[in-house]
């Protein structure tokens, strides 16, 4: 993980949440100029899951950071609509006021990004603070292109390497990283009043809220993980071939990610899809293994 040694304490709280991630964020084998862009794109987008999830650190200093009194510190909206303010002073060639925005001028002057990407996460966070429950698998697909796949193009704006199938192929690895997400977190979902499965998909396994409320998951339970656990895996198989359109180190990161996917669906099944006591965590060496199938093109 790089860290920016000038950072205040509430960017580096944030940027310590990279090694968490199922896939490298910014590994060490990438020239620095990337590693540098890719924390600083980290940085934002960990910044507002972590607005929109309630997450920051105790304190305010985020709050106060940008722009916000000490008792709106917890109104996540407009915690929100203050980031998107400090978005706005950033590409409107002003001074942002948080230092995760302020570490991310360099990298939009260096490459040229556009807002829309990072507007799309704001948008994403905004949604989680009004809908909490998605009927059909549709309504999640349209929500990960909000939340999940703006980052990803980040990462092909960054490196400059974005064309149209390129970025087509990105959307499903980065839509099926968030699904393989919402599966491994269940109850930590539904501990925040969020349902990431689609509704019509819970009616059709006869599975209910209580059922996901319970200590372990039953038949039925284990039969929904498992079925979108499969929608996953084909959406990773249809963004596969994003890996092999280019080379060099980028190659390597991309497999990371496919693999960090792999991984994490394999942890799952090794669970027998019980996701309920916790998240299943796929270790180093699987993803090591699924790294290197992935790069021999065996699938």
């Amino acid at each position: 993980m790089v860290r920016r040694a000038a950072a205040p304490c509430a960017g580096d709280g944030t940027l310590v949440k990279a090694a968490d991630e199922n896939f490298p964020v910014a590994p060490f084998f990438l020239p620095r100029a990337w590693r540098e862009d890719l924390m600083a794109v980290y940085g934002f987008a960990r910044l507002v899951d972590d607005i929109g999830d309630g997450d920051l650190a105790p304190g305010g200093e985020d709050a106060r950071l940008l722009g916000a009194a000490p008792a709106d510190a917890d109104d996540r909206l407009l915690l929100l609509d203050a980031l998107e303010a400090d978005l706005d002073r950033l590409f409107g060639g002003q001074g942002p006021r948080h230092p995760l925005i302020t570490a991310l001028a360099p990298t939009v002057r260096r490459t040229g990004l556009t807002p829309e990407p990072f507007l799309g996460l704001i948008a994403a966070n905004r949604q989680d603070q009004q809908v909490t429950r998605y009927e059909t698998w549709d309504d999640l697909l349209a929500y990960c292109e909000l939340s999940a796949n703006p980052v990803g193009r980040l990462v092909l704006a960054v490196t400059g390497t974005a064309t149209p199938e390129r970025i087509r192929r990105s959307d499903a690895v980065c839509t099926a990283l968030q699904v393989v997400e919402h599966l491994q977190d269940v109850r930590e979902d539904l501990e925040r009043g969020r349902i990431y499965l689609p509704s019509q998909d819970m009616k059709r396994f006869h599975v209910d809220e209580a059922a996901l409320a319970a200590p372990t998951a039953g038949a039925s339970v284990r039969a929904l993980i498992a079925f979108e656990a499969e929608r996953a895996r084909t959406l990773l198989d249809e963004g596969g071939p994003l890996v092999a359109s280019v080379s060099g180190r980028l190659r390597l990161l991309l497999a990371g990610f496919v693999a960090g996917g792999r991984a994490a669906l394999a942890a799952v099944a090794a669970a027998g899809f019980d996701v309920l006591p916790g998240p299943p965590k796929p270790g180093k060496l699987r993803l090591l293994r699924e790294a290197g199938v992935i790069l021999r093109g065996e699938r």
